[in-house]
């Protein structure tokens, strides 16, 4: 079934969502990745596409890898789309923390090499921060949002430490995120409060805290070194849940984007409200449309994870 573009919004997925070799099938099947790569490999002068195709997953784990891998993979999957069909024109677009840089860069405001420069400055002081200050992340699910944030209140109190909200992803799901005492705490309280999971997440790093303040000076020098123009297609801002309009909404959204929480529920909401029926997401893995499907079931979902996927879906469109 033809999708309407006119009511379809784009998603791209930020860390968590990488995996060993994402984007090498369309690297093989489409030339247009496979120059995104290669430009990438030589902007960053390494080669990330090994470690995306090949990893080892702990290569690929590395923030400073991850952010710049998920970038490229999402930004050749979509060139992939645009020369595929070059209709594809959705009327909103958001992405997921990391993704936010994403939906920027195919949406128009940013170029991809000054794009990729920007990401590998935020995945490389994202990574130093999380060195100077140790963090940790903890998933948190089936509690209402307000007892997440009543509950990393309490812990912060008992510990003297600092966890707060990170992401709201969905209803019934809640990241949090701050020093480890108290993440470790707020995961004792969450269970007895009767959350059906609280568990830490595989990462060294407190994103979306406070405790990243210490990687702003180094990311916001090159954020202000970066062109940004006014995107073709409104995207909807992780900390606001607002279109991002023109290069000055763009700048205050990543001045605040590595300290502030994702509002990705609101995000998603808004979008909806806007008229949104159908979401594709364009990128690794099924997040997304897996946290969409939480916020809003009757919305129609498309992951363009793959090229047998991508196919798919333009054989749909035919």
């Amino acid at each position: 079934m033809s999708i309407d573009w006119g009511t379809t919004a784009a998603l791209f997925p930020g860390q968590g969502s990488q995996a060993v070799g994402m984007g090498a099938d369309f690297a093989e099947r489409y030339a247009v990745s496979r120059d995104t790569f290669a430009q990438a490999d030589e902007i960053l002068g390494y080669n990330l596409s090994r470690i995306c195709w090949g990893g080892p997953t702990e290569a690929l784990d590395q923030t400073n890898h991850t952010q710049p891998a998920l970038y490229v993979s999402s930004v050749a999957i979509w060139r992939a789309l645009q020369e595929a069909l070059p209709g594809a024109q959705p009327a909103w677009m958001a992405g997921h923390s990391l993704g936010e840089l994403s939906a920027l860069t195919a949406a128009g405001a940013l170029v991809f090499d000054a794009g990729l420069r920007l990401v590998q400055a935020r995945g490389h002081h994202m990574q130093l921060a999380g060195e100077h200050t140790p963090g940790a992340m903890a998933a948190v699910l089936a509690l209402e949002l307000s007892e997440v944030e009543a509950l990393c209140a309490s812990a912060s109190a008992e510990t003297g430490k600092l966890v707060v909200l990170a992401n709201d992803n969905c209803p019934g799901q809640a990241v949090v995120s701050g020093e480890i005492a108290a993440v470790n705490r707020m995961i004792e309280l969450a269970k007895q409060a009767g959350a059906r999971r609280a568990v830490k997440l595989a990462v060294s790093i407190a994103a979306h805290s406070p405790l990243m303040a210490t990687a702003l000076d180094g990311f916001l020098q090159v954020v202000e070194g970066t062109t940004f123009t006014p995107p073709d297609i409104p995207v909807i801002s992780n900390v606001g849940a607002q279109p991002l309009t023109g290069p000055r909404a763009i700048r205050k959204e990543l001045n605040q984007q590595l300290t502030q929480s994702v509002r990705w529920t609101d995000s998603m909401r808004a979008i909806i409200e806007a008229g949104a029926e159908t979401f594709v997401e364009i990128g690794a893995g099924s997040v997304l449309t897996g946290l969409l499907r939480r916020i809003d079931r009757s919305k129609a979902r498309v992951n363009l994870n793959s090229v047998e996927a991508l196919e798919r879906f333009l054989d749909s469109q035919a």
